[in-house]
């Protein structure tokens, strides 16, 4: 199983950018059902958030509502996640505490995190991937 953070949301549907398509792809495999994918409330939130920004409530409301079908059920992000993301906010300074309750919830599913935030590489124990051409290409392998 892979777990999509939010770069991947907003890249696979945003403007023209050397990620956008890998990320496309990726997305297109999960539709396929060639992989499993799964993703977290704060995920989908905060893509809504970024996503209404630039092209408004309605666009990013329906945006997160195919997000939600497509990757549901998502993955919990509760107390026991919040703990060990606090552990790794504290041992990475490259990671946010937001990214950090995400590293967590990854780790907990045994799953790949797939995201562009390459600080995501600085968490002991993550299995993580860059979403480029290659990085995609090796996931669908």
């Amino acid at each position: 199983m892979i777990v999509l953070d939010t770069t991947v949301l907003v890249y696979a549907v945003g403007a023209e950018h050397a990620l956008r398509e890998p990320c496309r792809r990726l997305i297109e495999a999960v539709e396929e059902r060639l992989v499993d994918a799964r993703t977290t409330v704060e995920v989908l939130q905060e893509f809504i958030h970024v996503r209404a920004k630039r092209r408004g409530r309605g666009d990013a409301v329906a945006l997160g509502r195919s997000y939600l079908a497509l990757l549901e059920p998502l993955l919990p992000s509760d107390e026991a996640r919040l703990r060990e993301g606090l552990l790794i906010y504290q041992s990475t300074p490259r990671v946010g505490m937001f990214d950090a309750v995400v590293a967590a919830v990854a780790m907990d599913a045994g799953a790949i995190l797939v995201s562009a935030d390459r600080g995501f590489a600085s968490v002991t124990g993550l299995s993580h991937v860059h979403p480029t051409r290659d990085g995609v290409a090796a996931l669908l392998a």
